[in-house]
């Protein structure tokens, strides 16, 4: 059961990604203006790059190759937006809460990334390690 529990729970982190990827195209007007309001240089640039990032690498994760390297990329990726973005130190108190669920949620997900990239993808994957 281990090698078929690594295989769903690498699928389930990855449909985060990949579904926040599809939805951001979609989206990317707003995705511009969220990475602007930041501060940050050429956010055509980054809003493609995050893009590019949770589709490239969520489909690493679901198809088990090059796993290790795609979970470091995402986990490193999800940890800076969770302190860009979910800053709940430094929000009014009406967000505050919201702010500090979506931080522990992306903290989360980063532990699971990490655990990914300590032991592997399991034999169910391309990787097969």
């Amino acid at each position: 059961m281990t090698n078929v529990f690594a295989m769903i729970g690498r699928i389930l982190l990855a449909a985060i990604f990949l579904w926040s990827g599809f939805d951001k195209i979609g989206g990317f007007q707003g995705l511009i203006g969220a990475i602007a309001s930041k501060g940050f240089p050429v956010p055509e640039f980054f809003a493609a790059a995050t893009i590019a990032l949770e589709l490239i690498a969520g489909a690493m994760l679901v198809a088990g190759w090059k796993v290790r390297w795609a979970a470091l990329a995402l986990a490193a990726f999800t940890l800076l937006l969770a302190f860009l973005f979910h800053n709940f130190w430094a929000v009014p108190e009406a967000q505050k809460m919201m702010q500090q669920i979506h931080f522990m949620k992306n903290m989360g997900i980063v532990g699971g990334l990490l655990y990914i990239a300590a032991f592997g993808a399991g034999r169910l994957s391309v990787d097969k390690r």
